[in-house]
């Protein structure tokens, strides 16, 4: 059974990290679902609205100015520290002692790359996913941020697509996600990306869904907040 729960926590918590940052079991999953619907969501600000400059029947266009969704609680830290896979200590610690109280005394923590994306819109919806999702254990007023992530082209040349958030799609969370991505299509006057998720080409995930990672802290001198 600890099998069992730890497997579906490592999942899980590659899906928080998306933005993801996530839950690490089921329990806390259906608490999530029960007590903050997808009405919880609200519109993306004016100021972060560029899909309209971005998107092309190829997808959305790519410089090297990156975009990562976070919440306003992380700021101070990430100006600071910089980003930092898996940088969310707050909720790792919470995560660790869960894993503690179910009986999994072997849970070790997974290092996670640092979550990108090309458009404002789509890093604002994972800036509400973190502040949703940290709400279910961490006590306080967050509001969702952008923060812009300038690299130089040798950094620019490490941003890869993100391929492993095919298991983040295949979940509702997911489902909700591709939905979302869809309507920014649909009101931009494209057709929303029909993908198999198993079998697209990679940069699909990278171009038609907007979804990359970059495998290395990023320091805090390279970072913006996106204000209006």
């Amino acid at each position: 059974m600890c099998l069992i729960i730890h497997l579906t926590f490592c999942l899980l918590k590659l899906i928080y990290n998306r933005s993801l940052h996530y839950f690490n079991a089921t329990m806390m999953l259906a608490i999530t679902r029960n007590e903050l619907s997808d009405s919880d969501m609200t519109a993306t600000p004016d100021f972060l609205q560029d899909a309209k400059e971005l998107l092309t029947e190829q997808g959305f266009t790519t410089s090297n100015i990156w975009y990562h969704g976070t919440s306003s609680a992380l700021v101070d830290s990430i100006k600071s520290q910089g980003l930092n896979r898996s940088g969310d200590k707050q909720l790792n610690e919470a995560a660790r002692k869960t894993m503690a109280t179910i009986g999994d005394k072997t849970y070790s923590e997974t290092v996670e790359p640092v979550f990108l994306t090309q458009s404002k819109e789509l890093a604002y919806y994972w800036a509400q996913q973190t502040v949703r999702n940290r709400s279910v254990r961490i006590e306080g007023n967050e509001e969702p941020v952008v923060l812009a992530v300038t690299l130089s082209e040798d950094s620019n040349g490490s941003v890869k697509p993100d391929v492993g958030a095919a298991s983040l799609l295949m979940l509702k969370e997911g489902e909700h996600y591709l939905a979302t991505l869809a309507a920014i299509y649909e009101q931009n006057g494209l057709e929303a990306p029909a993908i198999d998720l198993m079998k697209a080409d990679r940069m699909d995930y990278l171009n038609k869904l907007g979804m990359a990672y970059y495998d290395a802290d990023i320091d805090a001198s390279s970072i913006e907040l996106i204000e209006g």
